[in-house]
């Protein structure tokens, strides 16, 4: 029950629906038990007494005690989902909102077709137990009480009789939980890893297609499929094994019922009618412990579910805003980089070692080197996607962490490598980051990333929607919408991480030309694998190994004969040698 103590507080506020839930099971129940004690009176008062005036009285009783439970039961259910429903709304909202604001850290290991999983199939378990299985645990004990106490008023020594197998009944149901819960728990994660093959199967498409790898996908598909099945099949196996044996546990009980009772109603000491009603009242009780299983099945998925929700919810993010940050509109932009380490999770290798420099507003830094070298590493660090292990990141004179996350992230404009498009209009893409912006400002960022002519040509212009991850325009296309919506933000800092490497040289020599204007004003971080998208930065850091090997403006880095200019002559040597051969 930890995990539910644990998640108390998402389903607890609405105790008054679960209250009300009971209150008419309560009724509910006392009338189901009323059933048995109308066909004794029945049988003894009309069928074996004669005593034919009864009739109308029963039947008239009986119709009463129909309506009031089927009003009782409609009450019972709708109170019972409206607690489940409500509590998974706000539990599932919690969940997303808690993904929202997870560290970089948590993505760089989580399983996207997992957390669809979570925050879906497993939330939807927990609801199905809250709307039902608490309910049902507690009609199960109610209607044991109630029909114990019935047998008993008929007959002390048939009810002990009647449930002498009730210990053993009790064993088994307790060894089928502790079998059956960490079924479940495997049936969620192989469900969860499911998931996450038909997300990155149809997120990679293109790739598959083009490599003639469908044959392969389909193998692994199937693969976790039948992890699927196969944990499906266990737990169905427990499942066999055990219920058979709690219906012949029961069986046994009606065996001794029938033997004694038959004996007592021979010898007068109970009556037709209540030997009848005492058949009714034990299946009354033997039902529910034998159908306890699928309470304990319900349990299980939940628990399970609960569990695997806990771990998202329970995770600490190591990215926390001061009680009083500091809340500025707009940022100077002036970065410093003191000493500054980086490691990444539980790896023993730095990311980034002692690195060191300053940029005032204005002023444009170049990075440049391998992949790996630490090039973004370093513009995480600016925005607290990552924490440091030593040095500090400082902007503007204070300390990143000074700072609200709002603050400094709505400060700072970013162009990434691989541009994501949200499935929505081209306007609502390159306004995304100030929602606020007008039609003029959209169109104005869309021409200096020299994505307005091709955004015209499309059959609703800035309407136009967008497929899923912007399907339906070429990379470069998506690149420029991306450069548009970074420019919408009017950042103090603007980052581009290799922003132009989906264009084509003379789109990128255009594009170069509008972002000059840009920059005007801006700290402007440029990481690039071309020499020619960073020639122009005031400084320019050449990474190797997450250390900055060398620095300088282009000229005199070319003179250093380091590593700038081995990777300037592998960029430009076939540009020398057709030069040369024209000279010559």
């Amino acid at each position: 029950m930890e995990t539910f103590k644990k998640l108390k507080q998402y389903y607890w506020p609405y105790k008054n629906y679960f209250i009300w839930s009971i209150v008419f099971l309560l009724l509910m129940t006392a009338i189901t038990v009323v059933y048995p004690m109308i066909l004794q009176l029945t049988i003894d008062k009309v069928v074996l007494g004669g005593q034919y005036d009864w009739i109308p009285y029963l039947a008239v009783g009986f119709i009463a005690i129909m309506i009031v439970k089927g009003v009782a039961t409609y009450i019972h259910q709708y109170t019972g989902d409206l607690f489940g429903i409500t509590s998974v709304y706000k539990l599932r909202n919690v969940l997303y909102e808690k993904l929202q604001f997870m560290p970089f850290r948590y993505y760089d290991n989580a399983k996207t077709g997992d957390l669809m999983s979570r925050l879906t199939a497993d939330v939807e378990g927990f609801r199905f137990f809250l709307s039902m299985g608490f309910a049902e645990l507690i009609r199960f004990a109610l209607l044991i009480a109630f029909s114990f106490s019935v047998m008993f008023y008929y007959s002390p020594s048939l009810t002990f009789v009647t449930l002498a197998t009730l210990p053993f009944l009790a064993i088994v149901v307790y060894k089928f939980d502790k079998a059956v819960h960490p079924a479940f728990r495997e049936i969620r994660k192989s469900f969860g890893k499911l998931n996450t093959k038909v997300q990155e199967n149809i997120s990679g498409i293109n790739t598959v297609k083009s490599l003639s790898r469908e044959d392969f996908e389909i193998g692994k598909f199937n693969r976790s499929n039948s992890d699927y099945r196969d944990q499906y099949l266990f737990t169905s196996e427990i499942w066999a094994k055990y219920f058979p044996l709690m219906e012949f546990l029961g069986n046994i009980s009606v065996v001794l019922l029938l033997s004694y009772g038959g004996f007592l109603v021979m010898n007068g000491s109970l009556n037709p009618g209540e030997l009848v009603a005492f058949y009714s009242l034990v299946w009354y009780i033997m039902w529910p412990i034998m159908n306890l299983g699928f309470v304990i099945n319900l349990f299980s998925q939940a628990k399970a579910s609960g569990e695997r929700l806990l771990e998202i919810l329970e995770v600490d993010n190591e990215i926390v805003e001061k009680e009083q940050p500091i809340i500025k509109e707009k940022l100077d932009g002036r970065i410093k980089f003191d000493d500054v380490t980086l490691r990444y999770g539980s790896e023993e290798k730095d990311a980034l070692y002692n690195i060191s420099f300053e940029a005032a507003p204005g002023k444009v830094i170049g990075l440049i080197g391998s992949t790996g070298s630490g090039k973004t590493s370093i513009t995480q660090l600016m925005t607290r996607f990552y924490e440091p292990v030593a040095g500090d990141v400082v902007i503007d004179g204070k300390n990143v962490n000074e700072y609200s996350l709002k603050s400094l992230r709505s400060n700072i404009g970013f162009v990434l490598q691989e541009s994501f498009l949200f499935s929505s209009s081209i306007k609502a893409n390159i306004s995304y980051g100030r929602p606020e912006a007008t039609m003029d400002e959209i169109i104005e960022a869309a021409k200096r990333a020299q994505a307005h002519q091709f955004i015209l040509e499309l059959p609703d212009g800035y309407d136009t929607m967008l497929g899923e991850r912007g399907m339906g325009l070429s990379g470069g296309q998506k690149q420029r919408i991306a450069i548009a919506r970074a420019i919408c933000v009017d950042p103090s800092i603007l980052i581009l991480d290799d922003a132009t490497s989906a264009v084509d040289m003379e789109t990128e020599f255009n594009i170069q030309k509008g972002l000059m204007e840009v920059m005007k004003g801006r700290t402007t971080i440029i990481i690039a694998h071309r020499i020619s998208s960073l020639k122009h930065a005031d400084e320019i850091l050449v990474l190797e190994n997450g250390r900055i090997a060398e620095r300088g403006i282009h000229d005199e880095l070319l003179k250093n004969k380091g590593p700038y200019q081995r990777i300037f002559d592998i960029q430009y040597k076939d540009h020398q040698r057709i030069l040369q051969s024209q000279t010559g």
